[in-house]
Order: structure tokens, then sequence, then C-alpha cells
């Protein structure tokens, strides 16, 4: 009996998004949580901006320095036990940030956070390669992905109502939104490991014509790939095109990252509205942005086209950002904003579809995604202890927002420089 190969997807997506999705959701609801948390942590604890930036961006050296060995772990042992892991560990480590009183305990904490969920990210993307075919990995993957702006969706009304509850019980409203994160991570992870399926051969939920489709199809996509492609661990590691991916995605992430930990105090300064509407507010701009990257990831997916998605996507982003600042409407400085953040977010899904063209199943590309994530994530540090210090120098986000649109430009030339490789090769 032929195998109807869209109702399979659609069952492999009911299955496994979901599980997937909750996990995006929580990490991202972690990392922007610390966004909202500034708002009312900084006066409390009388941290200055370098100081949050600092410490908001140390998450990811921690992150980097674990997130190729937390990759190959997971290759190794099964995605639902490392996953599992991941979430109960940055679940108690999240709890744990109730208790910050300076600066140092600040930093360490994120650098602890940072080590816990590393892996989180590419170890996903690497979960979701052995499961949906190249045909409609960005479709799906957009859909998946845009759990990073549903968090700020649910994020900024969760914020305003913690916020907005300071005092309860002897907490303060920032402790009360790193308890609401990170709870929820511990629990979740426990019931992770009865929910996810390692690899199609182990799903119960699948008949065996399924899984024999499924599986013969992934293995001729990795026949069928480009001879160039590293097939282990040091190929990986020494591709000049992972790289080069890895240095786009540093520039993305600059921006990311940026706008994710600033956005609502980018809000409130151009507003000037207290921290409650300020945070309901901050929800807008991720209801646009879901939207975006959804019908971004589908027409990539229907077309089979990459690079152009990127570059579109990444131009409109740098130009909305050296925009913004001088727009003198608040109105239209969010709508601005609104838009930088809709074109960085959209990039991801086509960008993720990449790296699978370049590397073959098992250690190769276990590490080469986990070594672009991990150098692109770099950017998370380096965006927002930039712009936090031009923040403190200059007084205002004029100089910060303009530098992020540069080196949103800076990774469209990268894309091209790897267009222009590929043809010198074919």
């Amino acid at each position: 009996m032929p195998i109807d190969a869209s109702r399979l997807y659609r069952k492999l997506a009911w299955r496994l998004l979901p599980p997937l999705y909750i996990i995006y959701i929580l990490a991202y609801l972690d990392r922007l949580c610390v966004g909202f948390a500034q708002l009312q942590m900084k006066d409390a604890l009388q941290f200055s901006d370098t100081v949050y930036g600092f410490g908001a961006g140390i998450f990811f050296v921690g992150y980097m320095l674990f997130e190729i060995p937390s990759n190959l772990i997971l290759e190794k042992v099964g995605a639902k036990l490392w996953l599992t892991r991941i979430m109960i560990t940055w679940g108690l480590i999240c709890c744990a940030m109730v208790f910050i009183e300076t600066p140092q305990g600040f930093y360490l904490l994120r650098f602890l956070l940072g080590l816990a969920e590393a892996g989180s990210f590419p170890g996903i993307i690497l979960y979701f390669s052995y499961w949906f075919p190249a045909p409609v990995r960005a479709k799906y993957g957009a859909l998946l992905i845009t759990a990073t702006a549903a968090a700020g969706v649910l994020g900024a009304p969760l914020a305003g109502l913690l916020l907005g509850i300071d005092g309860a019980f002897g907490l303060r409203g920032w402790q009360w939104l790193f308890l609401a994160e990170g709870a929820p991570s511990v629990l979740f992870g426990f019931l992770l490991y009865f929910w996810l399926t390692d690899r199609p051969a182990k799903a119960r939920w699948l008949n065996p014509e399924e899984k024999a489709w499924l599986e013969r199809t992934l293995a001729a996509e990795q026949r069928a790939d480009s001879p160039h492609h590293a097939v282990d661990l040091g190929q990986a590691l020494r591709h000049p095109k992972v790289w080069l991916l890895a240095l786009i995605y540093f520039t993305v992430i600059i921006n990311y990252y940026s706008i994710s930990l600033w956005l609502p105090q980018l809000i409130k300064t151009w507003t000037g509205l207290d921290n409650v509407r300020t945070a309901l507010l901050t929800g807008l701009p991720y209801v646009a942005t879901m939207i975006v990257m959804a019908l971004v990831g589908a027409h990539s997916d229907r077309t089979r086209e990459r690079r152009w998605h990127i570059v579109i996507c990444a131009w409109v982003a740098a130009s909305a950002l050296a925009l913004s600042p001088h727009l003198a409407s608040p109105v239209w400085a969010i709508a601005a904003i609104t838009l930088a953040a809709a074109g960085i977010w959209s990039i991801l899904a086509p960008f993720w579809a990449l790296p699978h063209t370049l590397l073959k199943d098992g250690p190769a590309k276990a590490s080469g995604i986990a070594l672009i994530n991990s150098i692109g994530n770099l950017g998370g540090f380096a965006g927002p202890y930039v712009v936090a210090w031009l923040k403190t120098t200059t007084g205002d986000f004029k100089l910060a927002l303009p530098l992020l649109a540069a080196t949103m430009a800076a990774g469209v030339l990268l894309v091209f420089v790897a267009a222009t490789a590929e043809a010198e090769k074919t």
C-alpha cells in the first residue's frame, strides 16, 4: 500500500511538535524572563544597565562551552533522556535566581543556567532531522520556531501579572517571575521522558510501512546530498561552510537577543508607561512575528529556496532597526521594532534548513549543528552587553540600534559570500 506522505507528515507533526513546542516556549520564557524582570530587578538590587547586560549575556558563554559536548551526548544516549536532563536542571537553576542579591550572584547563576540549557536548541534541531525530510523541514521547523515568538506572547501578560503582585508572600514581582518560569520546566522535564520517541524505528505509533518509508526517505536524502558534506566529527569541525554558517548565525543572534532582552526597556523608554503596562505591550511585536515566521517558512519550503528568504528578511530587519530610534512617534517606533523582530525571527527556519545538506547523520551532524549554534550564540553575549554599554555611555538607544542594523547587513554580505563560493564549485 503506497504511503500518503502528506498524511504521514501531519501525523508526525501532531505527535512530535507539541512536546518540542513546549520545550521551546519554556526555554525562551527562561531567556526572556530576565528581560522582563530587569524592569524591576535593576532598581531593587541597584544594578546598572552594564551589570544587567553582562549578566544577561554571560548565559551564552556557559551555553557555548557545553553545546557541542551536549549534542554529542544527545546523539549517543537519545533525545528523550538528554532533553529531560536539560529541562530539569535549567528549571532548578532558574528557581534559584530568586535568591540573587549581588552582581556576582547574578553572573554565576546566569552562567550556570547557560551550562544547564546548552544543547537544548541544537538538540531539538538535530532531533527534528531524524523525523522530517527536507521538503517539509522549513515549513514544520518554522511552526516549531514560532514558539520563540509565542514565548513573548505568553510571557508579556504573565510578566505584567507577576510584576503587579509585587510583595505577595514576601517575594518581589521579579522573584515570582523566575519561580513561574523555573517550576514548570522541572515538572515538564519529568513528563517529557515518557512523551518523546528517540527514532522512527522505535515509534510504536507508526505502522511498519510508515517506519520503513520514512527511514528510506531520510537515508536517500543523505546519499543525494552534496558530495562535499562532512561525514565525521573532524570533517564537520573543519568544514569551511560550517564556519561560514556559524558567522552568519552570529550576526543574526546579536540582533535576536539584543531585541529579546532589551525590548521591554525600549518600549518603556519610548512610551513612558509603567512596568505592568510595558510588559503587556511587549507582547504585540511577538504576535506579528509569529504570523510572519509561519508565512516565510511555508513559502521557503514551497519554493525550496533558502538564501533569498534569509537575505530579504535580514535587509528588512536592518532597515527597520536603523530607522526606529529616529521616529518621533512611539507608535511608529514600536511598529519599526516589530518589523525588525519579524525579519530577524523569520530568518531562523530557512537558515536551519541549510546545515542538513552539509552534514551526514551521526557525530558530524550533531557536532556541526552544535558548532553553528554555539558560535552564533556568542552573539547573545556580545549584542546585549554592547547595547548596555552604549546606552550607559550615551543615555539612550540611538546609537545602539543602528549598530545592530550594521551587523545584520554584514550577515547579508556573508550570505552572498556563501552563495558565491557554492557557485564557483558548481
